[in-house]
């Protein structure tokens, strides 16, 4: 009977398993979790640690413990939306104190973005661990690009303590930014979903942009760049108030430009970007037009939703909920200049860009080129236009893929 017992308690389990889709990988681990493999960095050093709530281990254990556990960790440094991920987006960040470490916490969101030469007097390895993503206007990883040149600066290492893109590591979309729409949501020329993990960024962003710092990344162990982060066995801790899964994540990647027009993207629903409409919508026509499109991978259903955020904050908007049917077919980044064009073409007096015809207009800067705004190029003609881009960018990005 015990055995009978045992039998069915595992075989249950393994069904659970098959039907969460995990599958367990004894050989992945975190960079976080191989500070003792490279403690050769952290040795007598004075140390600094850019994080928020994300940065934890596979058990969730918290990267701030850990090295403060195991290094002489002397100051903790906060990006957009605070060290513990409470604030929201482009809200400013005060300095404080960590309750339980009682180290002061620097904020690189509020009176400065990049850390001052003060900040940086008391370390002398500065080490980020935060997750990603996936998407070029994604705040975070121009946090450390900018931490980078502070070291370059001044004379400091800089550690990446590597973590998986959620949104895998081979399919790249979208055009390379403009240089001349450069901002904090796009500070160098890459591509909108760019494949690669923070630890591949900060080499590229040294040597192909020439930061010039003395970087170190220690990297994951076992991640393979097919994985989404659903395929790994790890806890998912929203990145930002708005990310509150990894599939959210990758319907961002493409839908944020939506952050650009009068178009509420879901802040303050249960669906933030996987929501997308405007008191000025008509939800069935939208979704039968949508669909007629035939885009792979995912459908469109009509959707009635009150943000409770942001634009049309109390408002009854409709529009769609984008339901993503195959992650595998789905482009979200052409997913998202297709729905774009079609409520252009569908409301074109009632579709507005903020702050156009402003050179820097949020969708400009979104975007990374005005070909969207100025609406000059067909729909074929603008999937051409980033494909030659996704090419360029394939070619560069090889240099620093670590796995």
């Amino acid at each position: 009977m015990k055995k009978k017992f045992f039998f069915i308690f595992f075989f249950s389990l393994a069904l659970l398993a098959l039907a969460n889709g995990k599958t367990d990988k004894p050989d992945f681990k975190l960079g976080i979790e191989r500070v003792e493999e490279f403690f050769n960095l952290f040795k007598g050093k004075r140390i600094g640690l850019i994080t928020n709530q994300t940065g934890i281990d596979s058990l969730g254990r918290s990267s701030i413990e850990i090295l403060h556990e195991k290094t002489n960790l002397k100051t903790l440094f906060s990006p957009e939306h605070g060290i513990r991920g409470n604030a929201r987006e482009g809200a400013g960040i005060a300095d404080s104190v960590d309750k339980k470490t009682g180290l002061i916490v620097y904020s690189l969101y509020g009176k400065t973005k990049r850390p001052t030469k003060e900040m940086l007097n008391e370390i002398d390895v500065l080490c980020f661990d935060i997750q990603d993503a996936g998407a070029r206007f994604y705040t975070y990883i121009y946090t450390m690009a900018y931490a980078m040149e502070a070291c370059a600066r001044d004379g400091k290492t800089f550690v990446v303590f590597d973590r998986p893109n959620p949104i895998n590591g081979i399919n790249v979309e979208g055009n390379i930014l403009n240089e001349e729409f450069k901002s904090f949501t796009g500070y160098f020329p890459i591509v909108q979903r760019h494949g690669m993990s923070c630890g591949e960024l900060a080499l590229m962003f040294n040597e192909e942009f020439k930061i010039g710092c003395n970087l170190k990344v220690i990297p994951m162990q076992g991640w393979k760049r097919e994985d989404y982060f659903e395929d790994l066995n790890l806890m998912w801790i929203p990145p930002s108030p708005n990310i509150p899964t990894p599939d959210t994540a990758l319907v961002y990647s493409g839908f944020c430009i939506f952050e650009g027009v009068n178009i509420s993207v879901g802040r303050g629903t249960t669906m933030p970007f996987k929501y997308l409409g405007a008191p000025y919508i008509e939800a069935e026509a939208l979704a039968a037009k949508l669909n007629a499109l035939r885009l792979a991978g995912v459908f469109f259903k009509p959707a009635y939703f009150t943000p409770a955020l942001s634009v049309y904050k109390n408002e009854l908007c409709e529009g769609v909920q984008i339901i993503v049917r195959d992650k595998n077919k789905f482009l979200p980044v052409k997913t998202g200049i297709a729905v774009m064009y079609t409520i252009r073409e569908m409301y074109p007096d009632k579709f507005k860009i903020y702050n156009y015809p402003a050179k820097h207009c949020g969708l400009n800067l979104l975007t990374g080129t005005d070909k969207l705004s100025k609406t000059s190029l067909s729909l074929d003609e603008y999937f051409d236009f980033i494909e030659k881009d996704e090419q360029k960018f394939l070619k560069m990005r090889k240099r620093y893929l670590m796995y």
